[in-house]
């Protein structure tokens, strides 16, 4: 029983029942980082020291989602996001089916088509709040839609951010003596994709599928045509130039960061419009930022503490020789460790070390090991209230106050995807 006392353990359910209790995720997130020093064995001052050490290690995210953020605002400023979303709104009529489906497909091209992440939210999705209250869409769908799109085509498909993430996996096995190519990735997680798919249409035809109101505060929707004007025109090369340099470099900041000078010195934005775009910027994805900062600190204590060394050797003993058990139990770890950190990326080379000799030790073959490492990754960014692709969606849909991020978006994201991945995740580890 002494592993229920495992910092890991301890810390994660103390931050999921402040999030369920409704306070600020960052503060949860930041009281369950000194739950975990403190059960580690550290001082509340060097945890603290810790956790501050730690958050650099998203620094450039945090750097990136600000300068993403300031371009929305850029973007939405030209009017170019509700040209779009008038495009959307027309090509929709009133099918609430083709919004989500529309919302998913440009979800799964800003991780690998169009490589942004979720830098898209912010832009496109306020001006389609109207769209959803008049066709009484629950947004709950909507948020369901969209993580799907930012996590599922990572795990899958190897390109864009598939290919860091693959690559990751690939990297960090080697480095645990297990040789794998780039493409038994992608061939070994296609089965928890599906899960995920399967998540997917649950929620959309089946949990959400009702009428939901909301307060009809917002503005109908325009149906005349909007004429594009140049500003449109340069906002969109802004936005190609952005893409193509964050291609060049992999440096999201400076990508972002050429698009807003293009928007800038074409006048598309004047100085007193960048004032505001800095600052609404930082409003729009700033809290974000920060709570990612805190999650990679969040992170660093987790790791000094060494509990999930500490929780595998207790899985050994548990589970014995039972691959069936084993599978069941390292899944689930990982979605604690994951559920804590908030990002599938940052926990691999956490979760890698210990799960390639245990699956070896188990008897799984390599497949097998890819499909648990790339689950159990894939399993906080799915439904952690300090996932991005939580995280994300909630910045677009609560624009007006109507969306709660836990209930409305983590709850549902983690019941209708992490237990497929969970199913599929363990099945894949047996069958391939």
């Amino acid at each position: 029983m002494t592993e229920l006392f495992n910092p890991v353990i301890i810390s994660v359910i103390v931050m999921i029942t402040l999030c369920l209790m409704s306070l600020n995720v960052m503060l949860a997130i930041l009281i369950a980082a000194l739950v975990a020093g403190l059960t580690g064995g550290f001082t509340l001052t060097d945890t603290m020291q810790l956790l501050i050490k730690g958050m650099g290690g998203n620094a450039e995210t945090a750097l990136s989602y600000v300068l993403l953020g300031a371009l929305a605002v850029a973007i939405n400023k030209t009017g170019a996001a509700a040209v779009m979303a008038q495009r959307i709104a027309l090509m929709v009529g009133k099918s609430k089916m083709i919004l989500l489906l529309v919302i998913t497909l440009l979800a799964c091209f800003s991780q690998n088509l169009v490589p942004v992440h979720i830098a898209f939210i912010p832009i496109l999705i306020p001006p389609l709040l109207p769209l959803m209250d008049r066709l009484k869409l629950d947004r709950r769908a909507v948020a369901s839609s969209l993580t799907f799109g930012l996590t599922a085509p990572y795990i899958v498909l190897p390109v864009g951010f598939g290919l860091i993430f693959q690559n990751l996996i690939k990297d960090q096995m080697i480095a645990n003596g297990i040789s794998v190519d780039i493409s038994m990735i992608w061939q070994s997680m296609w089965l928890p994709g599906l899960g995920m798919l399967v998540g997917l249409l649950f929620a959309v035809l089946i949990s959400y599928k009702k009428k939901r109101v909301y307060r009809e505060e917002v503005a109908v929707v325009n149906t005349e045509k909007i004429s594009l004007k140049p500003a449109h025109y340069w906002t969109l090369l802004a936005a190609i130039l952005a893409f193509a340099i964050q291609l060049l470099t992999g440096s999201l900041p400076l990508g972002a960061l050429a698009g807003l000078l293009v928007m800038f010195f074409s006048r598309a934005i004047n100085r007193k419009e960048l004032e505001e775009v800095m600052h609404d910027g930082v409003g729009v994805m700033g809290f974000i930022a920060v709570v990612m900062l805190v999650a990679a600190g969040y992170a660093g204590v987790i790791r000094e503490t060494h509990a999930v060394e500490g929780l595998v050797s207790s899985i050994t003993q548990l589970v014995g020789a039972s691959k069936l058990g084993g599978a069941m139990l390292m899944i689930l770890i990982g979605l604690f460790v994951t559920m804590g950190i908030g990002t599938s990326f940052g926990t691999v080379p956490i979760i890698a070390t210990i799960y390639c000799p245990l699956g070896l030790e188990l008897g799984f073959s390599t497949a097998g090991i890819i499909a648990l490492i790339g689950v159990a990754g894939a399993l906080g960014d799915a439904g952690s209230p300090a996932s991005d692709s939580t995280l994300g969606p909630t910045s677009g849909l609560a624009a007006d106050g109507q969306h709660d991020h836990i209930w409305d978006t983590c709850v549902p994201t983690f019941l209708h995807y992490n237990i497929p991945l969970v199913i599929f995740g363990v099945i894949a580890s047996l069958v391939l």
